[in-house]
């Protein structure tokens, strides 16, 4: 099953790295949160990827080129003349990566549509290229199937980040109270599963894929709901990326399960 990562936008909410690469290029711990993500779905045996690319898309092709450069050390020979170049402890992923220009200002709907001669006439995994989890893959999909609709998506409770009030109907407060786990809406967090029937609800590049598609597939009762309860973090702005940075930093990130 193929997995299908958008990772096309501008990251413009963390401008400060943005500017120079794709937000899912942007490192942790040395390598671009892409890798992590990708990581993470290879764990359950997953291992053929399709990058929806768009702005500096040439940054992530570079980098999956010279990819042994980046895990390997390297000796450079140009005694004698040559120009030699001897990769040590030749370390590569079982992936096969597929990078597709999507267009620089296509929306998320339209970058799916225009992977669907890749993706083919089969079931595939939809994601962001911006946050990490630790997503149980393998029962995500065993889930989407035995409801046999056409999507699943996984949904988080992201809760509070301040102290929570309880509010009797009158208005008076009741109790001042900080944050629970149950405090806070369930949002999409990405982690989907799709039948390609999907693209029917894609009308080209202008579409956003979370409006005028999942609306429809929610007014035909096609979409179900993956409820994870683990950690999930998405990396939107600076402070949020050094929050992931201290997690890796640590030895303990919750999202490393490989």
């Amino acid at each position: 099953m193929k997995t299908v990562i958008l990772a096309g936008g501008y990251g413009t909410r963390i401008s400060e790295e943005s500017v120079f690469k794709p937000k899912p290029m942007i490192e942790l711990g040395g390598m671009p949160i892409l890798w992590h993500i990708m990581k993470n779905y290879s764990r359950y045996g997953f291992n053929e990827f399709i990058i929806c690319a768009g702005y500096k898309q040439h940054v992530i092709k570079e980098w999956f080129a010279d990819y042994f450069l980046h895990t390997s050390d390297i000796t450079f020979d140009y005694t004698g003349g040559g120009n030699e170049m001897i990769v040590h402890n030749k370390h590569t992923e079982p992936w096969k990566v597929t990078v597709v220009d999507t267009g620089l200002n296509t929306q998320t709907g339209g970058r799916v549509k225009r992977v669907m001669d890749y993706i083919g006439n089969e079931t595939f995994m939809l994601t962001y290229g911006d946050a990490v989890g630790n997503v149980n893959i393998k029962e995500l999909v065993e889930y989407h199937k035995k409801h046999g609709k056409t999507g699943t998506v996984s949904v988080y409770n992201f809760g509070q980040n301040k102290g929570v009030l309880d509010l009797a109907k009158d208005g008076t407060v009741k109790a001042f109270r900080e944050k629970s786990d149950f405090d806070g809406d369930l949002i999409n967090i990405g982690f989907m599963v799709f039948e390609p029937k999907l693209f029917d609800y894609i009308e080209g590049d202008r579409t956003v894929f979370e409006k005028e598609p999942m609306d429809a597939l929610v007014s035909q009762g096609e979409l179900m709901s993956y409820l994870h309860t683990g950690f999930w973090q998405c990396m939107d702005t600076l402070r949020e990326k050094q929050k992931l940075e201290e997690l890796w930093d640590s030895g303990n990130a919750p999202w490393k399960v490989w």
